[in-house]
């Protein structure tokens, strides 16, 4: 195994050990805020028919809120005139067997690596595992996905892609400067809650997913539709709307 795999796999299992397992019109889809004023939010474009297919990726100890959380924003979010679902959500992995994930839940997975339909979206949760086959897949569908994201420590597997190599990115806070010396050409943004870099993204620790989650719909679908979501859910959190708001632990 190299250096920087061992480095990066002894990281994340440390940071998740750290943290506890348990833990709307559709013409303002351009990110227009509700009070009508300008929104810095930069639009995707979600298509003209069908839904918007997302893939979760997951494997021995998938941690349950990092997937489950953006999971219930994305099938929580519909379209305001029928209430129809917007997204069309799956879970992937490298064999259909069944996975444990924290907590003992278990999970039979929708597809394999190799037949799964070609996502739009994909999230990566802090897990255990991780194989060739994980980070080829990764690759291979990030060339066309809207957003490839990684939440908490599942940081680790995007950045053992390739993928986040020069560029910005966030993680746990427990993970931090473990990461920061794993992965030296990746620039960590301590303190934030989510960052975006191109069509990669990643978030901070456990619940910090479900707001890159209504993040996204609100680059989908506009902030009325988010902020539906978000009160469907009785989601109070606000830190969707501002990307830097993990700064309470920016020394970490």
């Amino acid at each position: 195994m190299k250096r920087r795999e061992f480095l990066g796999q002894s990281a994340a299992f440390a940071a998740v050990a750290a943290v506890p397992a348990e833990m709307l019109g559709m013409e303002n889809r351009h990110g227009r805020a509700a009070a009508g004023q300008a929104s810095s939010v930069k639009p995707l474009t979600p298509p003209r028919e069908g839904l918007i297919p997302v893939a979760f990726i997951i494997s021995e100890n998938a941690v349950v809120i990092d997937f489950c959380g953006p999971w219930e924003v994305f099938q929580d979010t519909n379209k305001p005139s029928t209430r129809e679902p917007l997204f069309d959500l799956f879970t992937v992995a490298e064999t259909l067997k069944p996975i444990r994930a924290t907590g003992g839940m278990q999970i039979v997975p929708n597809y394999t690596f190799e037949n799964a339909p070609a996502p739009k979206l994909v999230v990566i949760p802090a897990q255990r595992g991780q194989s060739p086959a994980m980070l080829d897949y990764i690759r291979r569908v990030t060339k066309t996905t809207d957003l490839t994201m990684s939440v908490c420590v599942g940081m680790r597997i995007l950045a053992n892609t390739g993928l986040l190599s020069g560029k910005a990115a966030t993680t746990h806070h427990n993970a931090y400067t473990p990461y920061a010396a794993a992965y030296p050409d990746i620039q960590m943004k301590r303190g934030a809650r989510f960052v975006e870099d191109g069509n990669v993204a990643s978030s901070g620790g456990l619940s910090s997913g479900i707001d890159l989650a209504l993040h996204v719909v609100e680059r989908y679908f506009g902030r009325d539709v988010a902020t539906a979501t978000a009160n469907q859910m009785e989601y109070q959190g606000e830190g969707w709307k501002d990307a830097n708001s993990n700064s309470v632990y920016a020394n970490k």
